[in-house]
């Protein structure tokens, strides 16, 4: 599948890009296709150090404790082995989506958090993606079944 990256956020759109970015609000004509912004593990069964430290972990409850039924809990953290936060090496961002259908955007800030993130979602079923930025090392994706 096609990946757009828009050039003003970094935000990318899976399929084709959105007449508008829904980060940044940048127009279509911001975005390039680049299909190999998003990096992926050389061996997925044979992961070295630099693919542990970046790819995200996804954990999916069912129950949710805080809202009730209906919904789901994910809990979210940047790597295997966690993920660097200082300020020459940190996540900047992490990016939701449902079903490949972006449902938000979560900053993180150097020094004062982990590259960790609960949520709370509306929904039974679908995939739930989580396409974290590294200032380093780029995009790096994970994608669970809920």
């Amino acid at each position: 599948m096609d990946t757009f990256v828009c050039g003003k956020c970094g935000y990318v759109a899976f399929g084709s890009p959105p007449d508008v970015c829904p980060v940044c609000g940048a127009k279509k004509e911001a975005f390039e296709m680049d299909n190999t912004a998003i990096k992926r593990p050389v061996d997925s069964k044979n992961l070295n150090e630099l693919e542990k430290k970046h790819i995200p972990q996804i954990k999916i409850t069912k129950t949710c404790d805080l809202v009730g039924s209906g919904y789901v809990d994910a809990n979210i953290k940047i790597g295997e082995i966690l993920h660097p936060m200082e300020t020459k090496h940190y996540i900047m961002y992490m990016d939701i989506y449902l079903d490949r259908a972006f449902i938000g955007r979560y900053h993180l800030t150097p020094e004062k958090l982990n590259p960790v993130l609960g949520i709370h979602l509306k929904v039974n079923s679908g995939k739930l993606l989580v396409l974290e930025n590294c200032n380093l090392h780029g995009h790096w994706v994970s994608e669970v079944e809920i």
